[in-house]
């Protein structure tokens, strides 16, 4: 490999014609000068200069060389631009990865505020559930993420990650607005939806895995009916009165969006989800991905309020 200090050295001696012209430039030694030179022929295999008395002038291999010095430093020097534009958050490409509730409510607000205060940064989104995005974040193929991880379920994500804490996401009960339950002061329990058919997310899904662990610590196994991986559908199938199911907060529409479906929390704790920002640890450092963290906890702050999905149950 040739080395790059030395190839400008080179260049400098071809184009000053001696050792000693090129040792002012550069403000070198001459001996530095011809060491330097002694030990780029020695990197090339070949004699790159003719040392004649009146100067010295390049052989065929040192030509053919000089005729590539000046692309190779140019485009070493555009890569460091480019490279100091990334870190100082005015160019390169943000790669970001979420599930798909927050990559509905969280992301585009997120990317929009993002793009206002760095319009030279290309920004592009993927959509997964969480254990299909963390093993490809720990590869690299993101920059930046938005996971979850439910309280109390060990699950590990982020192991070779940072992590950023955004906020908590619980599961609340959405209910047929006609339903026994949607009225009643108390605060429903699992255990009041033991005979109740379920609407949930595909079986696999995270949330769905979540909602039979939940109802089997409360001592039954959820009938489920129908699987929808739309909350939209989910909401829509739950409002026909063929089902109840427990919707995450951010699935939830705006306040006054829905009158057919009633939301309440459960007793005496709803189901909740962390949601988080992961990065790959060197990511995290650079100006871009800092200000998408900084973008998102503003988001968060917002999107993190109680719900207004539905028609809450009044007393």
């Amino acid at each position: 490999m040739l080395d790059v200090r030395r190839l400008n050295i080179f260049k400098e001696v071809i184009a000053h014609g001696s050792f000693s012209a090129a040792a002012d430039a550069l403000d070198y030694s001459q001996s530095a000068v011809s060491q330097a030179i002694q030990t780029l022929e020695g990197e090339a295999g070949v004699a790159l200069i003719d040392r004649a008395r009146g100067g010295v002038r390049p052989t065929a291999a040192g030509a053919a060389l000089a005729g590539h010095i000046g692309g190779i430093l140019a485009q070493l020097e555009a890569a460091e631009d480019e490279i100091a534009a990334i870190v100082a958050g005015r160019g390169g490409h943000l790669r970001t990865a979420s599930f798909p509730t927050a990559g509905s409510s969280l992301m585009p607000g997120a990317i929009a505020g993002f793009r206002s205060s760095h319009p030279g940064v290309e920004v592009s989104l993927a959509e997964g559930e969480p254990e299909e995005i963390a093993p490809r974040l720990r590869a690299g193929e993101f920059d930046l993420a938005l996971l979850f991880e439910f309280e109390g379920v060990g699950e590990h994500l982020t192991t070779g990650l940072r992590r950023f804490e955004l906020f908590d996401d619980p599961l609340h009960l959405a209910l047929p607005a006609d339903h026994p339950l949607a009225a009643r002061e108390k605060a429903p329990r699992l255990e009041d939806l033991r005979e109740e058919s379920w609407v949930q997310t595909s079986a696999s899904s995270p949330c769905a895995r979540h909602v039979v662990r939940s109802c089997i610590a409360a001592g039954f196994e959820p009938r489920v009916s129908f699987e929808s991986d739309d909350y939209q559908t989910v909401q829509g199938l739950v409002a026909a009165g063929v089902g109840v199911a427990l919707i995450p907060q951010l699935a939830l529409p705006g306040s006054g969006s829905r009158e057919d479906i009633v939301v309440r929390p459960l007793a005496p704790g709803s189901p909740v989800r962390k949601v988080f920002a992961a990065t790959p640890r060197a990511a995290a450092a650079t100006a871009a991905v800092a200000t998408m963290l900084d973008v998102l906890r503003r988001e968060a702050r917002i999107r993190s309020r109680p719900p207004g999905g539905g028609r809450e149950a009044t007393p």
